[in-house]
């Protein structure tokens, strides 16, 4: 049989080599694009990975002491998002403070703790760096786990400094 000058065999060696070129997944979870300045290896992915999982707990309420999806605190949400990461981090703010590697604030990306200071001199607040210039966090009595901007005026004057747990 011809169509349009290919023969059946031809055909079936086009039809072939289509399905050959198709894409195969290995079941394999591909790296993120590099942001500006970064690379597709180290600490990134898991940033990226940290990250999504405090997303997805946006709207959670807050509950003093709280450690869990029906209520976090902002020590107890950092600790489960990294706990679902396989980082045991301490349970208080203050001990994740001295936990990882200092990072400059120019430096700072998505997966690193951000602290400020709030209801007491020192780290007394963490979040986690979503990139740019956001942050998630658990807020207060009144809030639910949401982004907030590192720039504005009540987070910037607060801000003590990042740390890398990972």
């Amino acid at each position: 049989m011809r169509l349009d000058g290919i023969t059946g065999r031809g055909l079936a060696v086009l039809l072939a080599g289509s399905l050959v070129s198709a894409c195969a997944s290995t079941g394999a979870v591909p790296r993120p694009f590099p942001a500006p300045g970064g690379t597709p290896a180290g600490p990134a992915p898991e940033g990226y990975a940290l990250t999504s999982t405090a997303l997805a707990l946006r709207g959670a309420p807050y509950r003093n002491g709280g450690v869990s999806p029906e209520g976090f605190d902002c020590s107890g949400f950092v600790q489960y998002v990294f706990g679902q990461h396989g980082v045991a981090l301490p349970r208080e703010t203050r001990d994740q403070f001295r936990t990882g590697q200092r990072v400059d604030r120019g430096q700072l990306e998505p997966g690193d703790l951000v602290f400020f200071t709030t209801v007491a001199p020192g780290a007394s607040h963490v979040g986690i760096m979503i990139g740019g210039d956001q942050f998630v966090h658990a807020p207060s009595e009144r809030g639910v786990v949401r982004v907030e901007r590192l720039s504005s005026s009540y987070w910037n004057r607060r801000f003590v400094g990042g740390r890398r747990p990972r």
